[in-house]
């Protein structure tokens, strides 16, 4: 590792190092150069001659080949306490907080609005991307505004949340800002007093007068029934959006699938389990070399160790064919894959 003075800022850059420990699928490939920035000075002084990729904790990004491209980590993970009274709290989190720990720190204050998004892994900064969501709640619910540093204007731009165009999995950042700069910060309002969302499979024993503790445990203990820690088996979670579909296409699976489990959504379509859709083409528990299936849980695909971005193409793709010839349902990986 190295250390480098920018205008009076320092910054972290290590070059020629393994990807292994910056994305949680672990393939085993290499990064020519990564650049840590602890602030936004180190940030506003660092200028690179090419756009780097942003990188968050690694767990929802995959290298398939080695980068030659500069990767960019933003660190800073200040929280502040905007304004409160006795009904919500308005708070400004700095993009490098690491989420889950952000989600438990808010249960501890009772704060509503987290706690069903509780034990998503990654960063703050990430978070606002795809719009990360579980159990019936999504950011866009409790976001306010994100900050966004633009590359060619050095400047942090605010985006309130009609501006981020937030949908499901998805946001401006991902398609009119990608490449364009990164996310700071975001603010959110949480509440004093909430409403436990309890509508989903796990959450059953829950009430309307459940705790916002009671729900933030149920959802952990939930995830972790069903999802293997990535320090243990490589992976990067939900590897598939659930697909949205038009209700004729949701028709027609039900009358040979009445027990599939369906979401209909205010916009008339019909959001269905990607999980659901794979595990029913029999490929739940299912392999190429070092890459699969998880057995718990047929969403996630691991590294069982030695896995290659040959292996994940092709069980990516296995899955696609055989969900489409099945269901006519296309789907769409959730996880970033970078090399392609």
């Amino acid at each position: 590792m190295s250390a480098l003075w920018l205008f009076g800022a320092f910054m972290r850059l290590l070059q020629q190092l393994s990807a292994k420990p910056y994305s949680t699928f672990a393939l085993d490939t290499q990064l020519a150069e990564l650049v840590e920035l602890d602030s936004l000075a180190e940030l506003m002084a660092y200028q690179p001659a090419v756009v780097p990729i942003v990188l968050g904790e690694g767990s929802n990004s995959i290298f398939l080949s080695d980068q030659t491209q500069t990767i960019l980590r933003y660190l800073a993970k200040s929280r502040t306490v905007l304004a409160e009274d006795e009904k919500q709290v308005q708070l400004h989190i700095e993009a490098g907080d690491n989420w889950h720990q952000l989600v438990s720190w808010t249960v501890t204050q009772s704060w509503w609005g987290l706690e069903n998004l509780s034990l998503i892994p990654g960063s703050v900064g990430a978070a606002p991307v795809q719009n990360i969501g579980a159990y019936g709640a999504e950011l866009a619910d409790c976001c306010d505004y994100v900050d966004f540093f633009h590359w060619q204007s050095r400047e942090v731009q605010r985006l309130s949340k009609s501006d981020c165009g937030f949908g499901y999995r998805d946001s401006i950042f991902k398609t009119g800002l990608a490449g364009c700069g990164l996310i700071v910060a975001v603010g959110l309002t949480l509440k004093k007093q909430g409403q436990p969302k309890v509508g989903y499979k796990g959450l059953e024993h829950l009430n309307q007068h459940s705790s916002v503790t009671e729900v933030a445990e149920a959802v952990i203990a939930v995830r972790q029934s069903k999802l293997p820690d990535p320090a243990v088996l490589p992976n990067c979670g939900s590897f598939f959006k659930n697909p949205v579909v038009k209700h004729a296409v949701f028709e027609a699976i039900q009358q040979s699938y009445p027990a599939m489990p369906f979401y209909p959504q205010a916009n008339g379509l019909v959001k269905l389990a990607a999980g659901w859709l794979i595990e029913h083409t029999g490929l739940k528990g299912q392999r190429i070399g070092d890459v699969g299936c998880y057995e718990k849980q047929a969403l996630v695909l691991v590294n069982f160790g030695q896995g290659t971005a040959s292996e994940l193409q092709k069980m990516v793709a296995l899955i696609q064919q055989k969900v489409l010839a099945q269901f006519k349902v296309q789907l769409e990986p959730e996880v970033r894959l970078l090399g392609l």
